[in-house]
């Protein structure tokens, strides 16, 4: 009889029971349709909810001292150890729809990766295809074949980067990965050092040796505006949050090459690194005043340039210092 009534038929003692609970299921269906149509418009977006998410790791992540360094190992204490946690692994939060939505999607879309596999996968591409960047290897060169002080531990450095380089077997969180077949490349400014300073063993690992030629004017006015996220408009997107619309003429942007480029031969070339300090000093006016400035637009000409660098860069001391 309850299997009944919960389907809807009629009650003998009730006959008009079963069209009651037709008609109730056809309000809540239609209910559920609204706040489906709703739901998918984004129109309870704003709305709070309670949802049972994961719990977090019991603790901060341990760390282990091995042969090979310090390890960081990530685990949850309460899978590990359930009967000295009270509660489950779940745990109730409120948030907005909109992030109960990313976060369930989040959720069913990891139930659809096998991590195991999806971590072979990473150690065979890795393996077979892998490319590692050795960046300023010049600061482990040895400087004029020197004995004791620095260049003891500059060799040390070398000397533990000659088995990962040559091939070996490395212990990584995700297992064990050979470097055979990694590609690696370095590089370095060898302003102190050359790269025959090196280990000559670790020499005869880097077969193909390159020079880069200096920037030029050209090229610091793309790295001026090219890149996505250019020094020049990150400038104007910071002045833009002050109120303040800033506006790079092309004339000016090349009058900042073309300091970035004379100071560069005259003190020491730091390449593009030197457009930050320029720009800071071309800028540290508008930067400081933003707020109080009364014409909101601000144009950077080569005239303003000009105007603010002239005098520092004639005086090589104090542009040494300055730019």
């Amino acid at each position: 009889l309850a299997q009944d009534l919960r389907f809807g038929a009629a009650d003998p003692a009730n006959p008009s029971g079963g069209a009651e609970s037709e008609i109730l299921r056809e309000q809540r269906e239609k209910t559920r349709e609204t706040l489906r149509r709703q739901l998918a418009e984004g129109r309870l977006d704003d709305r709070t909810v309670e949802l049972e998410v994961q719990a977090g790791a019991g603790g901060a992540p341990m760390q282990i001292f091995t042969g090979q360094g310090m390890e960081e190992i990530n685990f949850n204490l309460r899978e590990m150890m359930p009967g000295l946690f009270p509660g489950g692994r779940l745990k109730r939060r409120r948030m907005t729809i909109a992030e109960a939505r990313e976060h369930l999607l989040k959720e069913e879309a990891d139930k659809l990766i096998d991590m195991d596999q999806a971590v072979r996968d990473a150690v065979t591409r890795v393996e077979q295809s892998g490319i590692i960047f050795i960046d300023e290897i010049d600061k482990v060169a040895g400087r004029g074949g020197g004995q004791g002080g620095p260049d003891v531990s500059r060799e040390g450095v070398q000397r533990d980067l000659l088995p990962i380089i040559e091939g070996t077997t490395v212990n990584t969180k995700h297992g064990m990965v050979r470097t055979d077949h990694i590609l690696f490349i370095a590089s370095g400014a060898f302003h102190m050092s050359k790269p025959s300073d090196l280990m000559p063993e670790l020499q005869g690992r880097f077969p193909i040796r390159v020079e880069l030629d200096a920037l030029t004017r050209d090229d610091f006015v793309r790295i001026l505006t090219e890149p996505e996220n250019a020094l020049v408009k990150q400038y104007v997107a910071l002045m833009k949050a002050e109120g303040v619309t800033l506006q790079f003429t092309p004339e000016g942007v090349a009058a900042l090459a073309d300091f970035a480029v004379m100071v560069n031969e005259k003190t020491e070339n730091i390449g593009a690194r030197r457009l930050h300090t320029i720009l800071e000093k071309v800028l540290d006016e508008i930067l400081f005043e933003g707020p109080d400035l009364h014409d909101r637009r601000q144009v950077i000409d080569a005239a303003y340039v000009k105007d603010r660098l002239d005098d520092i860069v004639a005086d090589q001391d104090l542009s040494r210092y300055i730019l």
